[in-house]
């Protein structure tokens, strides 16, 4: 779809920003991506903001950790490190994170890119020292950390493991996190105006905060330093829309030219679940919405990303940000290649909310594509041969359409007395449809010549060349 398309849902987003600009009493600035493009933009302020636009510079909070995350994945593709390996074996000023318990395994970097280090979350804490020194960072680390869990047993969201993975990154490449990242991700990719420092132009939106009902202005930003890599980075509408559409754009895998800078299968692998959190839990504020009880259709943590399976939209990527002044959303359908970014200038003002009605309002105007599964050639194929097969029967054409083990299962000859009698009684039969469960499984509509019609189950095996390993009538 173009960008017109998209224009009739216009009216009801803005509307919905309009309100929850006026609720949470902040400026917000919004956009739509669609296969790869930034096809809807908008903004509304609060008095006395000037109104933003898709280049309004923001602090994006922890949506900082999918940069941070992407940056060890090419890392690990140049081969200057491996995420099974041990924390302090990277970074020797952190061989004091000692776990829980004696039989824990060593804290490896997945560990800390998937939230499964243990360490206790510690949002409230870490938002304040965003500008702490590489010395203070160390002096923390080495006194011994607290841990709610036993490494790998359990999700809990840290902002410690992202500040330590900065330090791996500086180790691993020989530039601090932020230069690595500038260098590596933001230039390539044209994110020209996402810093690590507060902007120098004028156009960026002041943080405030809202203190018994009156909005008033929040501290002053804290500066860039040492655990920045989970949270420091400035960035605006116009430049996620590059971030969201380059991870969307990993999908489907393909035999395409794969440019980079980082390949599609890392960033597919970003936005895979990596540790599963609880169907009901309750999101912290660097995650998501308020701070209450939130059910999803099941999900996790992925590669400095949530990943949600939804009832709705299916496969659903998203990470927010939450930061004194600032709150911020992103979230995609990789299937789908749709996704909104919410930007807005109030402490911890939650947009996880306000994104996700965003794309239902997209759903309801038709603009989010159904993902769907296509059946391979190779399926298709199998399913026309079953029709003739089964219209007119030969062993030889059996044996040459089905795996070894369908004889094994089912006599050919108890299968064959099977085909005579339906063709018999209903006539020859064709291939009505195929709905796939995957590109080698799915469901097959055949229709005799009677009009009567059969529902079968068909697999194809994993050798090469693929044979059907089965078939039968659903549900039988």
């Amino acid at each position: 779809m173009d960008a017109d398309s998209f224009a009739v849902a216009r009216t009801d987003i803005e509307r919905l920003v309009a309100l929850r600009s006026t609720q949470r009493q902040c400026s917000i600035s919004w956009g739509v991506v669609a296969d790869g493009d930034l096809v809807l933009a908008g903004a509304h302020a609060a008095e006395p903001d000037p109104l933003p636009t898709e280049q309004t510079v923001f602090r994006i909070a922890s949506m900082t950790k999918s940069f941070t995350a992407a940056s060890i994945l090419i890392l690990r593709d140049r081969g200057l490190l491996h995420l099974d390996d041990a924390v302090a074996d990277v970074a020797p000023e952190f061989a004091n994170l000692v776990p829980p318990t004696r039989d824990s395994p060593r804290i490896t970097i997945r560990h800390l890119l998937s939230m499964a280090g243990g360490m206790a979350t510690d949002d409230a804490w870490a938002d304040r020292h965003l500008d702490f020194s590489d010395d203070e960072l160390d002096s923390i680390v080495s006194s011994g950390l607290t841990f709610a869990w036993a490494p790998q047993t359990n999700g809990e969201y840290s902002n410690m493991g992202f500040a330590m993975l900065g330090r791996i990154i500086r180790h691993a490449s020989g530039s601090s996190a932020q230069e690595f990242i500038t260098e590596n991700l933001l230039r390539p990719l044209g994110m020209t105006r996402t810093t690590w420092v507060q902007p120098g132009h004028d156009d960026w939106a002041r943080p405030y905060d809202v203190v018994d009902e009156t909005r008033v202005p929040d501290l002053a930003p804290l500066a860039d330093g040492a655990i920045a890599p989970m949270g420091g980075l400035w960035s605006c509408v116009a430049d996620l829309a590059r971030w969201v559409a380059w991870f969307a754009d990993a999908f489907p895998p393909r035999d395409d030219v794969d440019e980079g800078p980082l390949c599609r299968a890392s960033r597919r692998e970003m936005q895979q679940v990596q540790r599963s959190f609880p169907t009901t839990h309750t999101l912290a504020r660097g995650e998501g919405d308020e701070a209450t009880p939130v059910r999803i259709d099941g999900g996790g943590y992925g590669f400095g990303l949530f990943v949600t399976h939804d009832t709705r939209f299916g496969h659903f990527v998203a990470h927010s940000g939450g930061l004194p002044g600032y709150g911020s959303n992103m979230r995609w359908l990789p299937d789908s290649c749709v996704g909104v970014i919410a930007l807005g200038n109030a402490t911890y003002v939650p947009m996880s909310m306000m994104a996700r009605r965003m794309l239902e309002l997209l759903d309801e105007h038709g603009l989010v594509p159904t993902a769907t599964v296509h059946a391979s050639t190779a399926l298709l194929d199998a399913a026309q041969r079953l029709a003739v097969l089964l219209s007119d029967w030969t062993d030889a054409a059996a044996n040459d359409l089905f795996a070894d083990n369908v004889a094994l299962d089912e006599s050919l000859a108890r299968r064959a007395r099977q085909a005579v009698e339906l063709s018999r009684s209903h006539g020859s039969v064709a291939v009505e449809s195929i709905a796939a469960i995957t590109p080698m499984r799915g469901r097959a509509t055949l229709r005799h010549a009677d009009g009567t019609e059969r529902l079968f189950d068909l697999e194809l095996s994993p050798l090469n060349p693929p044979r059907l390993q089965l078939y039968e009538v659903a549900g039988g």
